[in-house]
């Protein structure tokens, strides 16, 4: 088994950090891209197969536990519409992400979709009798570094995609937009 460090630099807004990262590490990113998929996939494929319903979460939930925007959560439920969305939304987002990761297909955004949902689940799951962090926030950070690292490029299909030739040329650098979606 052949391992070494890989140096990392970053600069923004003028602050530059530095680091060195094992590259035994690309199996951890991996096993974070897959445990997310996995309980992701679950969550939804479990939603789709029962009931859901979001209304009674939307105009009680965020409310009873104190969040600073359950006139949001209000609004959005009070809306039959937006709940009919959310209620197809929800599940088949979460079935669709999870198998993005598991997959490594599109992943930085099903990584960008589960992000955004962990976002709203911690504004309307709000508690904060053990401090800002909780479960909630942990796994949208999760999902935000699935997406910084490129998961989808470790044993996934974003590898193949990306390299994928397009009138001679691979895919990625013919759109390199796509850098933002695959990887």
């Amino acid at each position: 088994m052949s391992s070494q460090e890989v140096e990392l630099t970053s600069t923004i807004g003028g602050f530059t950090a530095t680091g060195k990262l094992h590259t035994l590490s690309v199996w951890f990113i991996l096993a974070l891209r897959l445990m997310m998929g996995i309980a992701f996939f679950q969550s939804g494929f479990d939603k789709v197969l029962g009931e859901f319903g979001a209304a009674g979460y939307l105009n009680n939930a965020p409310a009873a536990n104190g969040s600073p925007v359950a006139g949001l959560f209000e609004a959005m439920g009070s809306s039959d519409l937006f709940v009919s969305f959310v209620d197809i939304a929800v599940p088949w987002g979460e079935v669709l992400i999870g198998l993005g990761l598991i997959f490594g297909a599109l992943t930085r955004l099903a990584a960008f979709w589960g992000a955004f949902m962990m976002l709203m689940f911690y504004l309307g799951n709000w508690d904060m009798a053990h401090g800002f962090i909780n479960g909630d926030f942990a796994y949208m950070l999760t999902f935000l570094a699935v997406a910084a690292f490129g998961a989808g490029r470790i044993l996934g299909l974003d590898a193949y995609i990306e390299q994928y030739d397009v009138g001679g040329q691979p895919f990625i650098e013919k759109y390199p937009w796509m850098r933002y979606i695959l990887g």
